[in-house]
C-alpha cells in the first residue's frame, strides 16, 4: 500500500538522445504484492517479516512487508528496458520464493486468496499500520481485505506532469484493469468476478478514478483529505492513477498481481506506452477528457472487475458496450505511437495475442478448477505458474 518503486524521466542513449523529450523513453518500475501460503492446506499464514528479512539478505530494500503479515511486496529497480524489466522481475520472484521455502511457505501471485484461513489476519507490527488498523477495525475482521494488486510506475518530471498524463489515461484504465483481472475466487468459492480484488479494495478510503486537478488542486484537495481525518497521511491517496508523494512517478493502482510473468512486462508495456502517447504533440494538445462522467467512468471499472476478459466492457468515453476484447484491442491501438516510440510494439502485440489465444488470469484459475473440482489444484497452478520465469 506504499510507493517504493524509485523510477525517474530517463532516456536511452545513441540515437534516441536526439530526439524531443516526448519521444524518449519513460523509466518504468513495477510493485507486485504476494500471498504467503502453507504448503499443506493452501491457506494464507502470516510469515511476510521474516520472508522479508529472508528474502533481503539478497534483494535489500527491493524485499517489502506489507499490510497483512500473509503478504509481502517485492520492486524492481527503474529501467527504460522491458527486457531488463523482466529479468528484474523474474530474479525478485526466484529469490522471494525462496525465501518463502525457507520460512516453510509458498509464494503466489493472485488477487485475493483461494482457500480461506481458520481466523481473521494478523497486522504486521509497525507504527503506522497499527494506527491504519485502529482506524479502520471493519476492515481487520475477515480474509475478504487481503488483496494484492500489481503497481506500475511510469517516470515524470513532476505533479503537473503526472497529472496531466493522468487525465488522458482515464478512459483506458478499465481495459487495462480488465486484461489484468486475476482473482475470481475469495473465501473458498468462486464469486463470480474476474477481480474480486477490486471490490474489496474498494472499501478503504480514497479508491477511485483520479480526479481532474491542476497541481494547485492537487495540494488543496490532499491537504483537505489528511486535515479532515479522511485520510490518515497523503500515502493513502488511492487513487487509480496518483502521483507519487516520494518519487517523481504517476503511479497505476488497477492490476490484479498475476502469477503470469508475460502478462506483468505487456501491462507495463501499455502503461507506458499510454503515457507516452500522451505526451505527443499530436496528443498532448488536445483536452483531456472533462466530459467524461465520474459515474459512468466508475461503472466500466466495475464491468471490468465484473467481466474481465469475457463477455461485455463498458467504453467509458462513448457510454457503449462492448465486446472485452475489442475494448483491450482499442487500447492497444491508442497506445501505439508511444509503443513505437519506445520500442515495444511488437512486444505488446505479441503479448496480448497469447493472453487472448491463452486467457486472463481469472480465466486460467477457473480453467485450472474445472479439471477437477478442486481449489488445490488453482493453488497449485498459482504457485507453479509464479515460481516460471
Amino acid at each position: 500500500m506504499s510507493s517504493k518503486v524509485s523510477a525517474q524521466v530517463d532516456v536511452v542513449g545513441g540515437a534516441s538522445a536526439g530526439l524531443p523529450r516526448e519521444r524518449r523513453r519513460l523509466t518504468v518500475g513495477v510493485e507486485e504484492e504476494y500471498l504467503l501460503l502453507d504448503g499443506h492446506t493452501g491457506m494464507p499464514v502470516a510469515r511476510g517479516p521474516r520472508v522479508v528479512d529472508a528474502a533481503g539478505l539478497v534483494l535489500g530494500s527491493q524485499a517489502q512487508t506489507e499490510f497483512f503479515g500473509a503478504q509481502v511486496e517485492a520492486c524492481t529497480r527503474p529501467t527504460v528496458s522491458l527486457t531488463e524489466l523482466r529479468s528484474d522481475l523474474a530474479q525478485l520472484r526466484k529469490v522471494m520464493v525462496e525465501a518463502a521455502a525457507s520460512e516453510g511457505c509458498l509464494l503466489a501471485a493472485t488477487g485475493t486468496p483461494v482457500i480461506p484461513p481458520p481466523c481473521p489476519p494478523a497486522v504486521t507490527p509497525g507504527e503506522r499500520y497499527g494506527r491504519m488498523a485502529a482506524r479502520w477495525p471493519f476492515l481487520m475482521g475477515s480474509y475478504d481485505g487481503l488483496v494484492c494488486g500489481c503497481h506500475i510506475h511510469v517516470g515524470v518530471t513532476g505533479l503537473a506532469q503526472a497529472l496531466a498524463l493522468s487525465h488522458h489515461m482515464r478512459p483506458w484504465l478499465p481495459a487495462l484493469q480488465a486484461l489484468a483481472a486475476n482473482s475470481p475466487f475469495s473465501l473458498g468459492r468462486d464469486v463470480g468476478w474476474a477481480s474480486r480484488r477490486f471490490v474489496e479494495h474498494a472499501r478503504w478510503p480514497c479508491v477511485g478514478p483520479t480526479p481532474l486537478l491542476d497541481a494547485a488542486g492537487y495540494e488543496r484537495l490532499a491537504d483537505h483529505l489528511v486535515r479532515t481525518g479522511t485520510l490518515m497521511d497523503r500515502r493513502m491517496i488511492y487513487w487509480y492513477a496518483r502521483p507519487s508523494e516520494h518519487v517523481p512517478t504517476l503511479e497505476i493502482r488497477v492490476c490484479d498481481v498475476n502469477a503470469d510473468l508475460d502478462t506483468v512486462v505487456l501491462l507495463a508495456a501499455l502503461v507506458r506506452g499510454l503515457a507516452t502517447t500522451a505526451l505527443l504533440p499530436d496528443i498532448a494538445d488536445v483536452p483531456p477528457t472533462a466530459g467524461l462522467s465520474a459515474p459512468r467512468l466508475y461503472a466500466a471499472h466495475r464491468l471490468a472487475a465484473r467481466r474481465g476478459l469475457e463477455g461485455e466492457g463498458l467504453d467509458p468515453a462513448r457510454g457503449e458496450l462492448v465486446p472485452a476484447a475489442a475494448l483491450v484491442e482499442r487500447l492497444l491501438a491508442h497506445a501505439a505511437s508511444g509503443l513505437a516510440a519506445s520500442g515495444d510494439f511488437d512486444l505488446a502485440e505479441e503479448l496480448l495475442h497469447r493472453v487472448r489465444r491463452c486467457g486472463g488470469g481469472a480465466a486460467r484459475q477457473r480453467a485450472a478448477y474445472l479439471r477437477r473440482g478442486r481449489l488445490s489444484d488453482v493453488v497449485s497452478y498459482l504457485v507453479q505458474t509464479t515460481a516460471t520465469a
